[in-house]
Order: structure tokens, then C-alpha cells, then sequence
């Protein structure tokens, strides 16, 4: 069933996605429960809406990526709207145009919304004080990656029937994982319960700030005490390419002390695994586990159309409105 007009009368309380760290339980459940919809859209013989009819999106990538992009790429068209993509290498910004004047020339095209992702913290913010378009954030650095977290929420919610009191363990190189981050706001905001497990030098100081009175917060360095109790373990990829330096002593040896298991899944029988891709096999996960019935990796892929269609719908709100 295609969402209702009046969904978007009584949408958002953001006009951007910039993260999920000042959004509402109210405004994550509605992004959830318009993504559910869209999915059964997504699952009809024809698979597009006209709802998005007449808006421009462009999607501004500085940096790699291919599930993210393609996601968005086809969630637009799935919505029928006009999608103009950009990237860095090959155009002006590789002649040194700012970000600011690559905002404003595209804006002077008449672009209605933007999905950015860029290597730099803070850069999605500082596009919406350079153009008057809706900005989505599709990954600023280390900073956030908001709509990995919801298409993650999407599939446990799918799995438990609901977040809150749910015990979710963050494994890994939380220090460079805007993911984490993002799945941190979003689930402490949601009521479950984080658990954070990784080598000291790949956690970031101050995590206890992220704390909420909604949800737990804890910290450790064992991987059989982040997965006692556990229903969730969402293993995050080691990204060598954010590292100016080794932070472990090898690969194999951070396998051996945090990579998920076959042990690890006959010992924990209800222990669901996630993660965000793309995964190294035999690092974080091992092969075995990444094939696993309980390995809900293509779960997400396939949640992560539903939910950038919700995101971009809804947000379209903000247009209508002005």
C-alpha cells in the first residue's frame, strides 16, 4: 500500500537528514513504517509511484561508493523523480571548485534535494547554509551515515517485531565507523540496549556522552561479554583506507579476537548477525557465517530502497510546504 498524502501533513519535524542524533523515536518509527510500505511496492509487478513526479534530486558522491549510491539512485526512480548524478572525479572539483560553489551552480539548476556523501565531517550541514534544498546525508566521514542506521533498525524490527529492550552489540573499528555512530543515536533514541566491543585503539573517547535514559550504553573489550545476552551483533567493516596507522597487531590475530564465528553462532542460538558491507571475509566475519541464515546482509540491501524511499518522501514534505 502506497503511503497516504497525510503522512506527509503530519511528517518530519526535520527539514534535512543530516543524522539521527537530535531525530525523535516519533520520527524514526515514521520513517520505519513508510519504509514497510514502500517495500510492498517494491514488490509489485510494477514497481514505481509517481510521488516524487516533478522533483530534482542530485546525488553528490566526493567519495566511492556503490551500494549506497546505487540505493538512492533507484530509490529516486522507483519514486518517478529526476535524478541527476554527480561525482568528483572528472569534474570541476578536481580542478579545485569548492564545495560551496559545486552547491551553488548545481542549485542554480533548479535541484529540489541532495544526497551528499563526502570524506569531510560536517560537510551535509555545511551544504544547507549554502543551498535552499532538502540535503540528505549519504556518509560525511566519520561522522554519520544516517540512512545505514535506519535500513539497519528496519531489519531487527523486521526480525523482532520491535527495538526497544532489544541487547544490539556494535563490534569493531567503531573509531572510524560513521555507521556505528549513526546506529548508536538511532537505537539508544529507539530504547534498546548498545553494547560497544572493539581493540581500545579502534574506540573513540567520550562514548559515554552518547548515553541516553532511553537505552543502555556499555563498553568492552571481550567479544564473548559484547555477545552474552545479545540478540543482535552488527560486525563493522576494519577500514585500513581511514587509518594513517596499524591500530592491531595483524588481521589475523583481530579475527581471532573479534571476528564472528560458527562457535560464536552454535554457542548464542537466537544471535542474529548483521552487517553493513562490504564485509571482509574471514576478518570480521567469518566465511561461514557471512552464507549463515542467521547473516541478514542481503536483508539490509534489500531494506535499504525501502527506507531511502521513505526518507525521500517524507522530506518532500518540506518542499510542498515552502
Amino acid at each position: 500500500m502506497e503511503p497516504t498524502e497525510n503522512q506527509i501533513q503530519t511528517g518530519l519535524d526535520h527539514r534535512h537528514l543530516l543524522g539521527l542524533s537530535d531525530y525523535s523515536s516519533r520520527e524514526i518509527s515514521l520513517i520505519l513504517e513508510t519504509a514497510r510500505r514502500f517495500r510492498d511496492v517494491l514488490d509489485r509487478p510494477i514497481k514505481r509511484v509517481p510521488t516524487l513526479r516533478g522533483i530534482t534530486v542530485v546525488n553528490l558522491f566526493f567519495e566511492s561508493s556503490t551500494r549506497t549510491r546505487i540505493s538512492f539512485e533507484l530509490a529516486e526512480k522507483r519514486l518517478s523523480a529526476d535524478t541527476v548524478n554527480f561525482s568528483a572525479s572528472g569534474s570541476s572539483v578536481s580542478k579545485g571548485e569548492s564545495l560551496k560553489d559545486t552547491a551553488q551552480n548545481i542549485e542554480a539548476m533548479k535541484i529540489d534535494m541532495v544526497v551528499i556523501r563526502h570524506q569531510s565531517p560536517g560537510a551535509p550541514n555545511f551544504l544547507t547554509q549554502c543551498v535552499d534544498a532538502v540535503v540528505i546525508n549519504a556518509g560525511d566521514g566519520a561522522h554519520e551515515h544516517p540512512t545505514q542506521a535506519l535500513l539497519d533498525m528496519l531489519t531487527i524490527s523486521d526480525r523482532f517485531g520491535k527495538l526497544e529492550g532489544l541487547n544490539v552489540s556494535i563490534i569493531g573499528d567503531i573509531l572510524h565507523s560513521r555507521v556505528a555512530r549513526s546506529n548508536i543515536h538511532g537505537l539508544l533514541a529507539m530504547g534498546a540496549n548498545v553494547t560497544i566491543c572493539g581493540p581500545k585503539p579502534l574506540l573513540p573517547v567520550h562514548l559515554d556522552r552518547m548515553a541516553s535514559s532511553k537505552g543502555d550504553l556499555r563498553i568492552t573489550h571481550k567479544l564473548n561479554e559484547a555477545l552474552e545476552g545479545c540478540d543482535v551483533a552488527m560486525a563493522l567493516r576494519i577500514q585500513m583506507e581511514r587509518q594513517g596507522q596499524s591500530l592491531f597487531p595483524s588481521i589475523r590475530e583481530y579475527h581471532d579476537q573479534f571476528g564472528i564465528r560458527m562457535e560464536h553462532l552454535h554457542a548464542h542460538k537466537d544471535l542474529i548477525v548483521m552487517h553493513p558491507g562490504p564485509v571482509n571475509r574471514g576478518v570480521e566475519l567469518a566465511s561461514d557465517v557471512v552464507d549463515h541464515e542467521r547473516a541478514l546482509i542481503l536483508n539490509q540491501v534489500t531494506n535499504g530502497v525501502a527506507v531511502r524511499m521513505a526518507v525521500l518522501y517524507l522530506l518532500s514534505g518540506q518542499i510542498a510546504s515552502e
